[in-house]
């Protein structure tokens, strides 16, 4: 039997057909970035319902989405959750998924700012299935504003 969340966590994104199944007593999802099931757990819920939306809503191309990659930052490997590319290869977006009973605070934000300073996205955005945030960085003024969504990837 499937855990309980995926039938009652209902998040504020758009819901999709998903591919859920058991192996070995466990849930898992299939991520159609790493074309692979991964374990079901309630981040990985929610980090499966915004890959869905960066595609099939904001019409991200499959292509400049990585999944959980490794970055070094002050000799510390770190792990971000999507980075996304914009069309000429450059970061455009990181995204930080947490679980929906994960508040989303300052250090949610302080976590996904560390990763920025390797990959120098210029969008930062914090979810949790139920809140998201985003924000835009001016890197050479050191300044962010809080924007009212995520992006369109053709945006300069």
């Amino acid at each position: 039997m499937l855990p309980t969340f995926t039938l009652v966590i209902k998040l504020n994104l758009p819901t999709y057909q998903y591919e859920v199944r058991e192996a070995d007593g466990k849930a898992q999802i299939f991520d159609p970035i790493r074309k692979k099931f991964v374990a079901l757990t309630p981040e990985e819920w929610v980090r499966q319902h915004m890959i869905n939306y960066l595609i099939e809503v904001l019409d991200y191309p499959r292509g400049l989405i990585k999944i959980e990659s490794s970055l070094k930052y002050n000799q510390l490997s770190k792990r971000f959750d999507i980075l996304v590319y914009d069309r000429t290869g450059t970061p455009f977006v990181i995204v930080e998924c947490k679980s929906p009973s994960t508040r989303l605070g300052p250090e949610v934000f302080e976590q996904v700012s560390v990763y920025n300073k390797a990959k120098q996205a210029k969008y930062l955005t914090i979810t949790n299935g139920l809140k998201h945030y985003c924000c835009e960085i001016d890197h050479n003024q050191g300044t962010y504003r809080f924007l009212d969504g995520l992006p369109e990837l053709s945006q300069p």
